[in-house]
C-alpha cells in the first residue's frame, strides 16, 4: 500500500438475510457486475470482494453470504464466513427489505453490532416494491430503536435511488490511511471464480428449485490463445448431486445446457472484453455439500472444515 495526501479507504461488510438484494446493492455501487444475482436465496456462498475508488476515498467491500441456519457443510462455511467478515472490517452495512418484518438473522447481525461496537449502516432495499411510504417510516422506526445505525438509507439496486446517499454515508466512514488497492481494481476475485460464478448463476436463473443449491461450477481451464484471434478458451465443469440432476442440466436433447452456455458466454465476453470459446460438462458428485474433502477441491476455505 502506497499512501498518499488525503487519501482515506474502510473495509466494508454487506450482511443481511438471504434474498435481500446484498449482491445487487454491491453491483450497483460500484456500477459494474461482480457478484451473480437471482431471486433464489442464498446465490452468494463465499465473501465476494468489491472495490470502489472515488477521488480521496476507496471502499472495499465484502458481499457475504445471507445469513440462515446451516443444514449442511456447506451452509455451516457460510455461516461462518460470515460471522469473520463481520468480525475483521472496519464497518458493516446491513441490508433488509423494504416493507418486511425484522427477521432472527437482522437480530442476530445486530447483536454482533453490539458485541463489536460495529459502525454500521443500514439500507432498507427494494423501495421500487413498496405501496406505501408509511411502511418505510415504520419500519426506519423499528430498526432505529434496536441499534444507533451511523446512517439509514432508503435505496432501490435496480432503478439506482438512493445509491448515490448510501454511497456518500459510506464514504464518512473511511478513515485516513491510504488506499489497498490500485484505482482501477474493481474486485480480488480471480477470473476464473468470476467465470464459474457466472455460470453458475445461469443454472440458478434457468433450472428449477430443487437443482440450483446442489450445483457448483469448477472452471477446469482458461487460457488465453496466444494467435491474432483474441479469443479465450474456457473449459467448465458443472458439478450436481444426482443423475436426476443432470438431466434437468443438460435438458432434452442438450438444449438447456446450450441455454446455459450461451448466456454464460454472452456474460463472460462483456465482463472480459474478449471472445469467449465456451465449453461445458455435467458431472454427478453425490452429496458434495457435506463433504469437507470435495468441497475444498470445489475451492472453499480449507481451514473452515477442520474447526
Amino acid at each position: 500500500m502506497v499512501e498518499q495526501t488525503g487519501q482515506k479507504s474502510a473495509f466494508i461488510a454487506i450482511v443481511g438475510r438471504p434474498n435481500v438484494g446484498k449482491s445487487s446493492l454491491l453491483n450497483a455501487m460500484l456500477g459494474q457486475k461482480v457478484a451473480i444475482v437471482s431471486n433464489k436465496p442464498q446465490t452468494t456462498r463465499t465473501r465476494i470482494m468489491g472495490v470502489l475508488t472515488q477521488g480521496e476515498y476507496q471502499l472495499v467491500f465484502i458481499d457475504t453470504p445471507g445469513l440462515l441456519k446451516p443444514h449442511n457443510r456447506l451452509g455451516e462455511y457460510m455461516a461462518r464466513s460470515v460471522s469473520e467478515s463481520v468480525a475483521g472490517v472496519d464497518a458493516c452495512l446491513l441490508v433488509v427489505e423494504a416493507g418486511r418484518k425484522t427477521s432472527p438473522a437482522d437480530l442476530t447481525l445486530i447483536e454482533k453490532f453490539k458485541a463489536l461496537q460495529m459502525p454500521a449502516v443500514l439500507a432498507i432495499n427494494k423501495i421500487d416494491l413498496l405501496a406505501q411510504k408509511t411502511e418505510l417510516m415504520s419500519q426506519i422506526s423499528e430498526l432505529s430503536a434496536l441499534y444507533e445505525f451511523e446512517a439509514v438509507v432508503p435505496v432501490s439496486a435496480i432503478d439506482g435511488n438512493g445509491i448515490k446517499d448510501l454511497t456518500a454515508e459510506l464514504e464518512k466512514l473511511a478513515m485516513p490511511g491510504g488506499h489497498f488497492f490500485e484505482e482501477d481494481t474493481l474486485t480480488d476475485q480471480p477470473e476464473r471464480v468470476l467465470a464459474g460464478e457466472i455460470i453458475r448463476e445461469k443454472i440458478l436463473r434457468l433450472c428449477s428449485k430443487e437443482v440450483p443449491h446442489g450445483v457448483a461450477v469448477v472452471v477446469e481451464r482458461m487460457h488465453e490463445r496466444g494467435d491474432k484471434s483474441g479469443i479465450t478458451d474456457i473449459d467448465a465443469t458443472i458439478y450436481c448431486e444426482k443423475d436426476s440432476h443432470k438431466g434437468i442440466i443438460i435438458g432434452h436433447g442438450g438444449a438447456m445446457l446450450k441455454k446455459v452456455g450461451t448466456l454464460a458466454r454472452s456474460d463472460m465476453e462483456r465482463f472480459f472484453d474478449c471472445k469467449i470459446n465456451l465449453k461445458l460438462w455435467v458431472k454427478v458428485k453425490e452429496d458434495w455439500r457435506n463433504r469437507a474433502e470435495v468441497l475444498r477441491s470445489f475451492g472453499f476455505d480449507s481451514n473452515s472444515f477442520d474447526q
